[in-house]
This record gives structure tokens, sequence and C-alpha cells, in this order.
């Protein structure tokens, strides 16, 4: 059995009981009932991931996956695609976005190369794992061959399990990949039924005559693989990315070692998404950090049924938006563990 088939099989529920004993924590603490609102929601989930009642999230990390992308070709990006490996190096070097707000939630970046079209050469800090140089133009031909989907999941899935190896118990994954919301938003339309009219936003900051260009390149896309849209992997294939199968498989292996596991804006949506239909267990685990400023991402979340809890108008991408929520989590998980009850500290419950 392949890694990707072994790791769904293993994928189970949230603990129901764990969280019906730390809803009745929740009640018990001193506070009115309710009153931190979806902090206590977001406790009582993540008692529910790891199957304890007083979790201790002591190491934190964010993978941040990079990869081109072969529609970039149409010009559906305001950048060229030599900036995928440019913005690479930056992040070695400590100079992006996500370094920062990593450096301040005490969260490790780890980079991976898993489809960029560049050699680099050995870096300190740069993980290898390159499945091709980039994908192919899914306007004329799938992205990527069904084996380089896989490879790309179980490369994601690989990084979750050394990850639980390391001790990380928070885990976010973060993208890289001029032309990315090209791919995300085909798969948004593929495997939710929306239009590329409602999904398809200016990305990095595209004209609007760009941006009709756009919208029609993923409609072609559609068009040419609809045949492909009722198997998952399949879908993955003919419309994804590298670093989007990478994040998917980074969700499942996160899933299946019960790590918390925080998903990012766009891309990472898209590849939350790809790894539900791929195993919907997974779906219930994942907590969706904040909502892009990107057009499509509303539309997409709400189809799916899920609620962020972010809205900071954000749209870089990277793990952003995942890092910041991890100081979320870190407040939610103080309260519940740390709060005092109204028996110890003494003071009358409501009546």
């Amino acid at each position: 059995m392949r890694l990707m088939q072994k790791t769904i099989a293993e994928i189970n529920g949230l603990d129901r009981d764990i969280m019906s004993q730390a809803q009745a924590h929740q009640y018990n603490l001193t506070k009115p009932r309710g009153s931190l609102g979806r902090l206590e929601e977001l406790a009582v989930k993540i008692c529910g991931i790891r199957r304890e009642l007083h979790p201790q999230l002591k190491k934190k990390r964010v993978i941040v996956f990079a990869g081109d992308h072969g529609v970039v070709e149409e010009g559906v990006s305001a950048y060229p695609k030599e900036v995928s490996a440019q913005m690479v190096l930056n992040f070695l070097n400590g100079g992006a976005g996500i370094n920062q707000i990593a450096r301040v939630v005490g969260a490790e970046v780890q980079v991976v190369d898993i489809g960029v079209d560049y050699d680099f050469p050995e870096l300190k800090g740069l993980l290898k794992r390159k499945v091709a140089k980039g994908t192919k133009n899914f306007t004329r031909e799938p992205a990527m061959r069904i084996d380089e989907t896989i490879h790309a999941i179980e490369t994601g899935i690989e990084l979750a399990d050394s990850s639980a190896k390391d001790g990380i118990s928070l885990i976010a994954g973060g993208d890289m990949g001029i032309g990315n919301t090209t791919p995300a938003s085909a798969l948004f339309c593929a495997y939710l039924g929306l239009s590329a009219d409602e999904v398809v936003g200016p990305g990095t900051g595209i004209t609007p005559e760009t941006l009709k260009h756009k919208i029609d390149v993923v409609n072609r896309a559609l068009q040419k693989h609809r045949d492909a849209f009722s198997d998952p992997l399949k879908t993955l294939s003919a419309l994804g990315g590298l670093e989007i199968a990478g994040l998917a498989g980074l969700y499942l292996g996160a899933v299946k070692n019960r790590l918390v596991a925080l998903v990012d804006g766009f891309i990472a949506s898209s590849a939350a998404l790809s790894a539900i239909k791929l195993c919907p267990l997974v779906k219930e685990h994942l907590i969706f950090s904040h909502l892009s400023e990107e057009r499509g991402h509303r539309i997409a979340l709400e189809t799916m049924g899920v609620k962020p809890l972010l809205n900071l108008e954000m749209r870089l991408g990277e793990g952003t938006g995942a890092c910041l929520a991890m100081a979320l989590v870190d407040a939610a998980l103080a309260c519940h563990n740390q709060m005092a009850t109204f028996q110890s500290a003494g003071v009358s419950d409501r009546k």
C-alpha cells in the first residue's frame, strides 16, 4: 500500500468524549459561559484533535512549499516566474514576512523546494524535494501527471511525519509560487461547482484587463479537464500545483499524527480542500486561520462550511495568516489550562 493510501486509512475523527469533558471544564472556569467566544470553541476542538483534556503545544513549525506554474506563460501574473526562486532565497535569508511573524510567535520555518524551475545549490535550511521543475500549462495539458501528484502529496505526508517525530504539535503550511492563485481558483471551481467569475481575483495585483484574461484562462482549463472532476486526485493533477499537492499531503499527514494544523489563505485553502476531497474526515480537524482578501476566498470557505479565525485583509500567503493564528491557539489553551475554576478560586457560580 502506498504512503498516501496508508495515511488516509489511518485517519480518524475528533475525540468527542474528550471534547465533552473539555466543554464541561470550560463551563467551570471563572467566566460567564461562552464569554471567550471562539477561543473556547478553539480550545475544545484542540482537545479533540490531541485526545487530551489539557493539551500542551510546545513546538511550532511552518513549512513553506515552493513551486512554479506552467500557466504563467499565459500572462496571468503581475510578476515573472523567476520571483519564485528569488523568494525562496529570501525565506532562507530571513527577509520575508513569514520569517518575521514566525519569529514573533515562536515558530520554526522550513522551506521546501518541491517544484521550483531553478536548480538551487546546497543551501542551509533548504529542503530539496523537487518533484519536477514546475507544472505544465493546464490550458493545454494536465498540470501534473498522476505519479507527480502522488509524489508531491507523499512528500507533504513525510514532512508531517518527520515533524511529529521532532516533537512538533502545532503546524502550519505556507506557499510560494508565482501564478498560483490561478490553479487554486480552478480547483475551487472544480471541487465546489463555483464559477470562475465568482472565484478568480487579482492575485498579486493584475490590471482589470488581465483579470478578465485570467478568468478566461481558468474557464478554458475547466472546460478542457472537466472529465477529471469526478475523481479528486485526477482533478488535483489536472488543475493544481506541486506546492498545492505538497500542502494537501502535509494536512493529511498532520491529521493522521493528530497535530494541530492551521490552514493559511487562498492557496492553502485550495490544498486543504484537495485533502478533504481525498479524505473527508480531514475537514473536522483543520483550523482555517484567516479570510484572505483574494476575492474568491470568502465564497469558497462559505461553500465548504468553514469559518476562519481572523479577517485582517491579508493576501500574502507564505503561511503568514496561519502563523498569526498560532497566537490565538496559545491564548485559547492558556485560558483553558490555566484559568481558575469557580471552586478553586472560591467564586460563586451562576444560579
